[in-house]
């Protein structure tokens, strides 16, 4: 029986590696679980790495023998203080980094949307001009109205109020005789026109619209200038362009 047993102990093999002792002599073998035979041996070294790869940083982890199913009882070493802290401040990290990316990418989108809104001012009103009116307004209202501004400019082409108003006016003119008496011809019955599909259906249209509604100050601005050169005020040429 003994020879029977350092037989066996020669001819082990590790289940990880599948290494002998004659291609390592120097590394440590352990037995960690009830397995018999070949597999109940293995490297110190192999079945350490083993855990690693299979808790993935987790070291709550649980981890079993993939032979017998016996659970592995991992006992880690006592941590000094500074193992400690640094342990702690990793996981206090690691819950933090979600929030404070997300803050960051918040972030990042508000300040955009200030950025663009002030330009947005400058162009419309004049660049000295809009820098006199962001001076002398309120911080509080600027830091929540210029936001605003692409949001606005972006609901202004998603929403198409052309048609409500089409819709109110052919509704209540019948009731408003000055309306008949201006506009004649307005209330009467007109063909039926089939339902346009929705632009936001479509991503391609709904891309024309995001980059449409931001590019469209400067559009006017230019414009304006070229076609409204005897108005003075940039406002009043950039309303202009937006009623032709």
């Amino acid at each position: 029986m003994p020879d029977q047993a350092l037989q066996q102990m020669l001819d082990r093999s590790c289940w990880v590696c599948f290494a002998t002792d004659e291609d390592d002599r120097t590394a440590e073998w352990v037995r960690p679980c009830r397995c018999r035979g070949s597999t109940k041996w293995v490297h110190q070294a192999c079945l350490q790495r083993w855990v690693d790869e299979k808790q993935r940083g987790n070291s709550t982890a649980r981890v079993a023998c993939p032979q017998c199913n016996a659970e592995y009882l991992i006992v880690f070493p006592k941590l000094g203080p500074v193992v400690y802290v640094l342990d702690l401040a990793d996981r206090l990290i690691s819950k933090a980094c979600p929030f404070a990316a997300a803050g960051i990418m918040v972030g990042s989108i508000y300040w955009t949307a200030v950025t663009y809104g002030a330009v947005t001012v400058m162009q419309v009103v004049g660049h000295k001009e809009g820098l006199d009116v962001m001076e002398r307004a309120d911080p509080l209202f600027l830091l929540i109205g210029l936001p605003t501004i692409p949001v606005m400019l972006i609901l202004g082409k998603m929403i198409r109020w052309e048609d409500y108003v089409l819709r109110l006016w052919r509704k209540y003119s019948n009731k408003l005789q000055i309306l008949n008496s201006i506009f004649p011809g307005i209330g009467c019955p007109v063909p039926r026109i089939p339902a346009e599909a929705n632009p936001l259906a479509d991503h391609v249209s709904a891309t024309r619209i995001l980059c449409g509604a931001l590019v469209f100050p400067t559009i006017a601005t230019i414009v304006g200038k070229l076609m409204f050169s005897s108005v003075n005020s940039n406002l009043q040429r950039t309303i202009l362009v937006r009623w032709l």
